[in-house]
């Protein structure tokens, strides 16, 4: 879609780009078309007022936009969140309304528990003249395995993805089942993860990574040596469970 003029009288489009897990290189171009042209240039509000991780992979990127900072609270409560995204909600649909095109930049892809997504379907539900598309973006499992130097899946590999881990039978029965399990979100409950990997002997087949492509990256592999370790959110694990060897 071409670029709306901020002085039309039509409404400008909501784009939400998929900006990758945290190297600014790994922006697709079509992302970064996007995001140059754009008027407005939205992203999640960083903690304690440092930029977040949306925001520091497209800096490099950025020319004269207007910058438009939005703050989701980082809280279980639907009625907070449902708040914030009508909140956020209504700036944009004043910018779009005066015709100016706004860019979301959000971490990761968008259709991976992505936070535009609350905000894009609460705007088509409150506003239905409101313009959106997506632009697709790398996800972080597939930055974790790249790292790693592995393949996600092979062969007939069968891939779960548990974003939260609230109980260990959700783990439990993926590894009965799954060839490749991906726990994202997993410092809160590593050491425990450590302790069912040990049991079932899969430490010799799990990795964690951290910071996936950023330049505080880190690997730990295997986890055997690593009951204890002290992981930040931004961390996942990849455990191959099953049966199919690795080319």
């Amino acid at each position: 879609m071409a670029p709306t003029s901020a002085h039309s009288s039509q409404p400008g489009t909501l784009t939400g780009i998929g900006v990758g897990p945290g190297d600014p290189d790994l922006l697709t171009l079509k992302a970064l078309k996007y995001l140059q042209s754009a008027d407005v240039v939205a992203f999640p509000q960083g903690r304690n007022g440092q930029p977040g991780l949306a925001q520091r992979i497209i800096a490099p990127h950025l020319g004269r936009q207007q910058l438009l900072p939005l703050n989701f609270p980082y809280v279980l409560d639907q009625r907070q969140l449902s708040h914030a995204w009508q909140q956020a909600g209504d700036r944009i649909w004043q910018l779009l309304s005066q015709g100016q095109n706004v860019v979301f930049a959000c971490e990761g892809d968008l259709s991976f528990y992505g936070t535009f997504n609350y905000l894009a379907l609460d705007l088509e539900r409150r506003y239905p003249a409101a313009r959106i598309q997506r632009v697709p973006g790398i996800c972080s499992p597939m930055a974790a395995v790249s790292a790693l130097g592995l393949p996600l899946t092979v062969q007939s590999d069968k891939l779960v993805v548990l974003p939260a881990l609230y109980t260990f039978a959700d783990l439990e029965s993926a590894l009965s089942w799954a060839d490749v399990v991906v726990l994202l979100k997993v410092g809160s409950v590593y050491a425990q993860v450590w302790a069912l990997l040990k049991q079932r002997q899969l430490l010799e087949q799990s990795w964690v990574i951290v910071n996936a492509t950023q330049p505080n990256q880190a690997i730990y592999r295997p986890l055997t040596p690593y009951p204890d370790l002290d992981l930040p959110y931004f961390s996942l694990m990849v455990i191959r469970s099953g049966v199919n060897p690795l080319p």
